[in-house]
């Protein structure tokens, strides 16, 4: 699999670089370089309780991203998915610890426990005081008597991180960090496995399926589940975490393990919001890339009480970019639409051999979803299926409202239709066209008249004419055509949609953009669904 990277061997220290790099001064590294790969603040004074955590990389922004006032003092970063060195921690705690210690954060993998446990009795041979917390907040295995640390730890090193710049002697501080963990719960979905630099993706998902219950470093799942939807595997997710949410207000983190869009994302947070098992949930860190595990397509889901001990230290402010902070859920707030954008609702009536008509169009589109998001995929983005059947499920859903038996106004209330529910450039063009052609026959037009009108006004508003490879090639010739009768319409739009395969370059709309090579064989998508339209109808 391609990747942006120069080399497996330098992809961790050519990474610390650059995040050092764009740090605006804020962070600096350790030498030692590429044994040693420990990220400091850069204005630490040594006189505050140190924080350190660490482990493999492939997690970011975790753990390195979130050194800065206010959270980590230093990182400390292994290869990706395997454990530093032990000379590399030590190197971090004599660095940054001062008379008030430092205290170790430690995700419960054996590698950190072993070398970061053995770093920390080697620097308290040199006199520092050094403490340490464990963090195993996964209850993917509940009965599992050493779970895994994930994104849960990010809680940890928020209180304790505002502990400590506040001044809090290293008791309080590991003692807050302990409390944290103790009252912490975490569990992960995905949809497919990570990529690890220089190899292919383990095929182990099948589609269909989501694994409840993995690790970040790709580790199988506790079980592998239908997947159907958002909102049914947030609700798999809340049924595992509900036993560890009690009566009090709690904050949750929605973390993106590595590849799932923002889009999906939100849509998760809405579940989130939404769900009634959720209910205890007042707060939340996300959704964001918190910690990752590489480019793996799920998320997770942590909870944490929120107490009048924590709250404070939760809400404080940081300097450090990757923490989005803590916020309040927050229902819906709704506006009323501003006067002047909602149109006047024609008079409903009746027709129908109209309302036969269009619900034949309806499902024409529908039916050729897939094949037009595939077509559309040679040369855009791969959604005019989607956006027309978008459009047509709401002209169905909106027919019983239609002026049927009165074709001006017919056309002008598609018009509105398509303006408000079709979106994209397709929607506005095919709202204007159906509008100019609403305004043509109230101007005493004939219907076929009034069609090659409306056709006119999107040329003009449009800027595509015949031979720029829109929907226009198949619309052009096949209106002139309809007095004719449907199957020479249909013939015609049938050739003038065949006709853009041959058209190498575009001169409207998004394939304006593509090179020749992925137009050339193929049909523009609005014209083949022009000419579908008419061939159906035939």
């Amino acid at each position: 699999m391609s990747q942006f990277i120069n080399a497996k061997e330098t992809l961790v220290t050519d990474a610390v670089d650059g995040l050092i790099e764009t740090s605006g001064g804020t962070l600096m590294r350790l030498d030692g370089y590429p044994h040693i790969k420990v990220v400091c603040r850069s204005d630490w004074d040594h006189s505050k309780v140190a924080l350190i955590s660490g482990g493999g990389s492939g997690h970011e922004p975790s753990h390195a991203g979130f050194v800065g006032k206010g959270m980590l003092t230093a990182a400390v970063c292994g290869e990706v998915f395997a454990s530093p060195s032990v000379d590399a921690v030590l190197a971090a705690i004599l660095a940054v610890t001062g008379d008030a210690g430092c205290l170790l954060i430690i995700k419960n993998y054996t590698g950190d426990r072993l070398n970061f446990g053995l770093a920390a009795e080697r620097a308290r041979a040199f006199g520092l005081k050094v403490s340490l917390v464990i963090v195993g907040d996964d209850i993917a295995l509940p009965d599992l008597p050493q779970p895994r640390g994930v994104a849960g730890t990010l809680f940890v090193h928020k209180i304790a991180g505002a502990l400590a710049e506040q001044g809090a002697d290293l008791g309080t501080v590991h003692k807050a960090a302990q409390s944290t963990i103790d009252a912490t719960a975490s569990i992960g979905m995905s949809l497919d496995t990570c990529t690890m630099p220089g190899s292919g993706k383990e095929d182990r998902i099948p589609d269909g399926k989501a694994e409840l219950g993995l690790g970040i470093h790709g580790e199988a799942g506790v079980e592998q589940v239908a997947h159907e939807s958002a909102k049914k595997a947030m609700d798999m997710m809340l049924d595992k975490l509900s036993p560890r949410i009690g009566d009090m207000p709690h904050v949750a983190i929605l973390n993106n393990l590595g590849g799932t869009t923002p889009l999906e994302m939100s849509v998760l947070a809405h579940e989130l919001a939404s769900n009634p098992k959720a209910a205890q949930i007042k707060h939340i860190v996300g959704p964001a890339s918190l910690m990752t595990a590489l480019d793996m397509h799920g998320f997770s889901v942590s909870v944490l009480p929120v107490t009048s001990q924590n709250k404070e230290p939760l809400l404080a402010d940081v300097d450090v970019s990757a923490w989005p902070g803590m916020k309040s859920i927050s229902p819906v707030t709704v506006a009323p639409l501003p006067d002047g954008l909602s149109p006047i609702q024609p008079i409903a009536s009746e027709n129908p051999e109209v309302r036969a008509l269009i619900e034949k169009v309806c499902d024409l589109l529908i039916a050729s979803e897939a094949d037009l998001n595939a077509l559309d995929a040679k040369s855009g983005d791969g959604d005019t299926g989607s956006t027309l059947t978008k459009a047509a499920v709401a002209m169905k859903g909106a027919l019983d409202r239609m002026p049927l038996a009165d074709l001006t106004q017919l056309f002008r209330a598609i018009s509105n239709e398509l303006s408000q529910t079709m979106g994209g450039s397709s929607g506005i063009i095919l709202s204007i066209f159906f509008g100019a052609t609403g305004d043509a026959c109230a101007n005493g037009k004939p219907t076929t008249a009034a069609l090659l009108a409306g056709l006119k006004r999107i040329s003009e508003v449009g800027g595509a004419e015949v031979g720029d490879r829109t929907m226009i090639d198949a619309l052009d010739p096949a209106l002139p055509a309809l007095p004719e009768g449907l199957e020479a319409a249909a013939k015609a739009a049938r050739e003038g949609a065949d006709k853009t395969a041959t058209i190498g370059q575009a001169k409207a709309g998004r394939s304006s953009y593509v090179p020749e090579e992925n137009l050339i064989g193929h049909n523009d998508p609005g014209a083949e669904a022009v000419a579908r339209l008419f061939e159906g109808l035939r």
